[in-house]
């Protein structure tokens, strides 16, 4: 280990983005170390990633089930710290340089938080974070001189290519969608559509709310809303293209017509190590793509009717204020009713359309009034879904 070594914690260890985090750590050869990491409930694989990365410290954020659980298999050099609280703690020492926020959902908010306001370097997967609280959380970031690096591979394609050019000659941006495994099915299709079909990604490989997500298209509605945060960005300077190979994984567009593409393999571990090694490249664990082999890509508009969170995610982006809190609120607990097998489908994007709908706009909403709100959102979804 040398002095240059960065302190790294991430949020979310157990997650999909959580381990390919640890495979850019594992190959990085001594140029990360893991400072903490925190699960919420898969504690048999937070042991086993306290062991190998000699963790110092790991927290338990669902007490409840941290107390029922056998933590015999911990290290004793790790110290296990127990409920959410201690989150904000272990981002905050001054040695720590990045931390990673991979929660999902609205859940990951309050690390995030607590991460931007220590001024650390956030690499950010935690899109939720920027759709309920984007306009408070950028001003905080200016504030604490936090520098906040998307994780999201459209995100990090948007950052990449906004490197290729003035900011003052950006004309849109455009982000690519796989378009998920239902983007050629009718309408009456999408009705029938079951759970198992639902998480049937064909192209990434995701935790089960992402991928419902990705399957109504509410994930694109979520990065609409974070890129025009995250890139201080109008509305209409922002636009979708289904592409479903997932190799181009966004596009920029300059005045002069000009457009930069990223372009890699469906491999998150490629934005994840970006973020961490910003603004150098290094070599790492990532695909690379094999050019002597022949390959097509595709671009289609997507289609606003069939998957209606699309145009949801542009109204909230425009609307800005309590909106984001909402329709965020509304889509995870509706989300989590399909899962369970209590409504269709396409009832998650109308269940944010009539959530939003009756919810009171508050233009410069609190950090505490967006609380509030997401608590609301979720009864009033329940209330809707019984209905």
């Amino acid at each position: 280990m040398t002095d240059s070594t960065r302190e790294i914690v991430i949020l979310g260890a157990t997650g999909s983005i959580g381990r390919s985090t640890l495979d850019v750590v594992r190959a990085s050869v001594g140029q990360m170390r893991i400072a903490a990491l925190t699960a919420h409930r898969q504690f048999d694989l937070l042991c086993q990633q306290a062991a190998e990365f000699q963790v110092p410290t790991v927290i338990a954020t669902d007490p409840l089930a941290a107390k029922a659980f056998d933590w015999s298999r911990l290290p004793r050099t790790t110290e296990l710290k127990i409920g959410p609280e201690h989150v904000a703690t272990a981002v905050s020492p001054p040695q720590i340089d990045t931390v990673v926020t991979a929660v999902v959902g609205r859940a990951g908010l309050e690390g995030t938080w607590a991460a931007v306001q220590a001024g650390k370097r956030v690499a950010l997967a935690n899109k939720e974070a920027l759709v309920v609280a984007g306009s408070l959380m950028m001003a905080q970031a200016r504030t604490a001189n936090a520098l906040i690096l998307p994780v999201d591979s459209e995100h990090s394609a948007i950052f990449q290519a906004l490197r290729c050019g003035r900011r003052e000659d950006l004309q849109r941006i455009i982000l690519t969608a796989s378009g998920g495994p239902f983007r050629r099915h009718t309408q009456e299709q999408l009705e029938q559509v079951t759970v198992a079909e639902a998480l049937a990604h064909p192209t990434w490989q995701m935790g089960p709310k992402i991928t419902i997500d990705s399957a109504t298209m509410t994930n694109k509605a979520l990065e609409i809303i974070e890129a025009r945060w995250l890139f201080d960005l109008a509305p209409d300077q922002i636009e979708v293209v289904v592409h479903p190979q997932s190799i181009v994984h966004s596009l920029v567009e300059y005045v002069d017509g000009s457009v930069v593409a990223q372009m890699s393999p469906p491999d998150m571990r490629l934005p994840i190590q970006y973020a961490l090694t910003y603004p150098a490249r290094t070599v790492g664990p990532a695909r690379k793509l094999q050019w002597q082999q022949p390959f097509t890509l595709e671009f289609e508009p997507p289609d606003e009717d069939r998957f209606p969170a699309l145009r949801l995610g542009k109204e909230v982006a425009a609307a800005g204020g309590t909106t984001g809190a909402v329709f965020n609120a509304a889509n995870e607990t509706a989300v989590a009713a399909f899962l369970a097998g209590r409504i269709r489908l396409p009832q998650i994007a109308a269940a944010c359309r009539a959530v939003l709908e009756t919810h009171h706009f508050e233009p410069h909403p609190t950090l505490s009034q967006l609380l509030e709100l997401d608590s609301w959102g979720r009864k009033e979804t329940e209330r809707w879904i019984g209905a």
